[in-house]
């Protein structure tokens, strides 16, 4: 009872001190809200949609967490209205659906036990072994023995897909380059009057969606080799290459990701996969190859997760998975790069 009391206290002062907001300014742009969360020390802007769908929409921050049916499956949420989300606000009939993929239920080496067997004590909200159960927004609460997810209601309980109880912990590196024309010159956009950034872009096996390459990071890694590993299997397809390409493409990714950089975000994901009790968190980080020079020399091939990979032009247009069309328009904006036809479309939704 102690520790709910304490999780309610905690949710309350986090969303009070969000709704304390600063102005910050962007070229060409009015004061754009920014709000520091109570107990990380990542800034990023104060989006609705930040973690909404690419439509735009700002209905609600918590908008794919409540898709139907469940990724994989044929479950169906509990219907869930965005007035009801927020865990401050009472439903006594709340009575979401129970659901963990058989997948993760027959106990593969990333997946943590049920809660309910004994040999299992996890430590959530701080680094339990090797296993990072800290959320990169702050601490959440315990009800049941369970960890809550602290964006709110989804209307279903369990872990899904996903294997860790609390947190899942991703990492999404975003390779750009500037898109040039035949004789090496900077294309700019002939309305925006901005050069035209390109990214890496994959389409996911499991959902059919362009996305960001990225993945989870692995017990004990540093955030830094998740990056790198991950562009390198589903970019590069490095988990098929001989002994002696490996090599070439990790001097080449040592190279690459020496670079330029930029942290992007920070925190939880509104992902299709979410539940009550288990929620993807991640760092997109952009990594710029300025000249073009070490991505001219390393050939994309899709690997792992991906079912294809090409260099996508950046643009408002991108219907991409999860919260990545947010992550790459964030990209534009730090980059200068253009990004909408439309020269108020930069300050829309911020």
């Amino acid at each position: 009872m102690a520790g709910r009391l304490l999780g309610r206290a905690l949710a309350a002062v986090s969303l009070s001190v969000a709704l304390a907001s600063v102005t910050v300014r962007s070229p060409g742009c009015r004061g754009i809200p920014a709000f520091r969360n109570s107990f990380s020390s990542c800034w990023f802007h104060l989006n609705t949609n930040v973690m909404s769908g690419s439509n735009g929409s700002k209905e609600n921050s918590h908008n794919k967490a409540r898709t139907s049916p469940y990724p994989g499956s044929k479950v169906e949420r509990s219907q869930v209205p965005n007035e009801k989300v927020g865990w401050l606000v009472e439903w006594q009939d709340y009575n979401p659906v129970e659901y963990t993929a058989v997948s993760v239920l027959a106990g593969p080496r990333w997946a943590d036990p049920q809660i309910s067997e004994s040999n299992f004590s996890p430590k959530f909200n701080e680094k339990d072994g090797l296993v990072e159960r800290k959320s990169k927004n702050g601490l959440y609460e315990i009800e049941n023995g369970r960890p809550r997810n602290p964006a709110g209601r989804t209307g279903l309980v369990g872990r899904g897909l996903l294997g860790r109880w609390g947190p899942n912990h991703a990492a999404d590196p975003i390779i750009t380059r500037w898109k040039k024309d035949s004789s090496g010159n900077k294309i700019m956009h002939p309305v925006s009057g901005k050069h035209i950034l390109q990214f890496v872009a994959i389409k996911r096996k499991d959902c059919g969606e362009w996305a960001i390459p990225g993945g989870m990071v692995d017990p004990g890694e540093k955030i830094s080799a998740t990056l790198k590993r991950e562009f390198g299997e589903e970019a590069l397809n490095s988990l098929q290459k001989t002994s002696a390409e490996k090599r070439e493409i990790e001097e080449k990714l040592h190279k690459l990701f020496s670079q330029d950089h930029l942290l992007i975000y920070k925190g939880y994901v509104d992902d299709p996969r979410n539940t009550d009790n288990a929620w993807m968190e991640t760092e997109a980080v952009n990594y710029h190859d300025e000249t073009g020079e070490i991505m001219d020399n390393l050939t994309l091939e899709a690997g792992d997760d991906a079912g294809k990979v090409k260099w996508v032009d950046i643009s408002d247009k991108l219907k991409l998975y999860a919260s990545h069309f947010q992550f790459i328009k964030l990209v534009a904006e730090k980059r200068d790069a253009h990004w909408s036809e439309d020269s108020e479309a930069d300050c829309h939704g911020l």
